[in-house]
């Protein structure tokens, strides 16, 4: 795992609970200005705001200079509405409005479009034709489970070989499937090499004298019950993935080792409750144990500390004064959620200390929540702010 971007272990101050002082700070502009760093991925559970630091973390790249493009694989809409783009699709698309010398490329994962691609890019016109026209390509091109994370791969992999980004930001899918394309290489392959597929293979591969009697009753029988169409199509469709998915196969691989490569950075996104952190502290050893260079986390929308020195005790005891003097009204409520945000604040400050004391080598950036959503560029500059320490 190569060495984490921080600064020196330090106590943030402000409206924020300190971040423990075990833990080293994670320093956002640091990893952005590193050239050497091409690949960012952010990983984390769903609805702890990924898609929105993806791109706040894009922008602020782009902004300082760099040539950068943002992948979601996330299937919301959001990042093409705070960019200002009408539509997001599989072609990487310009952001406007971007400040500097550098800029701003945004797509979002067409799992179909991309899977497509590759058999056009692999077979001849007239077998390409047969593969996209065939019942069984159209199913697993659609909506097969893992597609989506083998497109994310192949994707990816098709925008580094291009070199038209300096860096490229990849938003991952929610909850721990968000993992699931570094396993993409192996399943396809497991996939490709099981005994069905050797069995479909097996007249594509083999003259007819070859063929086992086996064979023959199992193809008879699914002639039977399934038709003969049927059979003839899962047969081209298997003989599809042999020709050319192998290919893509390799490419994913090369992905894979890509990932685990210098210049490619992890960043873990969480929320400041309890199941996100442990979300958070599974992909820290799922990284940690695939040997990934994890970057830090990020703990988005964190409470803030409510101005001024009254604790939560002394905002209930006040409470109870007043309600001994008859008065329960308006600022006996303000009060209360006084207390209340006081005990969250400490709340999510606890479960960052328990996250820190079992991984103490993990630098870590605290974001504030904000008023309201994120819908435009503004927006994203000030996450982008707020993510490097501002």
């Amino acid at each position: 795992m190569s060495a984490p971007r921080t600064t020196a272990q330090r106590t943030r101050v402000g409206p924020l609970a300190a971040i423990p002082s075990s833990a080293p700070v994670l320093d956002v502009d640091r990893l952005l200005d590193d050239r050497t760093t091409r690949i960012i991925v952010c990983c984390g559970s769903g609805g702890v705001g990924k898609t929105t630091t993806s791109a706040s973390l894009a922008l602020r790249a782009a902004e300082r200079g760099r040539k950068v493009a943002v992948l979601t694989i996330d299937p919301a809409r959001r990042l093409a509405q705070s960019m200002g783009i009408e539509r997001l699709d599989n072609t990487p698309r310009p952001v406007a409005g971007v400040a500097g010398s550098g800029g701003l490329d945004a797509m979002m994962l067409d799992m179909k479009r991309t899977f497509d691609e590759v058999v056009l890019s692999q077979a001849s016109p007239e077998k390409a034709k047969q593969i996209l026209a065939n019942p069984f390509y159209i199913a697993l091109s659609s909506s097969f489970a893992g597609t989506q994370e083998y497109m994310a791969m192949e994707k990816l992999g098709q925008l580094h070989r291009e070199g038209r980004y300096d860096l490229i930001v990849v938003d991952t899918p929610p909850s721990r499937s968000a993992l699931d394309f570094l396993d993409a290489p192996d399943r396809l392959s497991s996939f490709l090499d099981g005994r069905f597929v050797r069995l479909m293979l097996a007249p594509a591969r083999g003259p007819a004298r070859l063929m086992s009697a086996g064979f023959g009753i199992i193809t008879g029988a699914l002639t039977k019950i399934l038709g003969g169409d049927f059979l003839k199509d899962l047969q081209t469709f298997v003989a599809a993935l042999d020709t050319v998915f192998g290919g893509f196969r390799q490419r994913a691989q090369q992905t894979y080792s890509l990932l685990q490569a210098h210049g490619t950075a992890f960043l873990v996104v969480a929320a400041p409750e309890p199941d996100a952190m442990r979300e958070a502290a599974y992909f820290v050893e799922r990284l940690s144990g695939d040997r990934m260079p994890l970057a830090g986390l990020i703990v988005n929308r964190a409470t803030t500390t409510p101005p001024g020195d009254l604790s939560a005790e002394g905002a209930l005891a006040a409470v109870e004064r007043l309600r001994a003097a008859g008065d329960d009204g308006v600022t006996a409520g303000l009060l209360r959620l006084h207390a209340d945000r006081i005990r969250l604040v400490e709340r999510e400050r606890q479960l960052r200390e328990r996250f820190a004391a079992a991984h103490p080598r993990v630098p870590t950036v605290v974001v504030p929540a904000l008023a309201g959503d994120v819908h435009d560029l503004t927006g994203l500059r000030t996450v982008g702010g707020l993510l490097a320490g501002g």
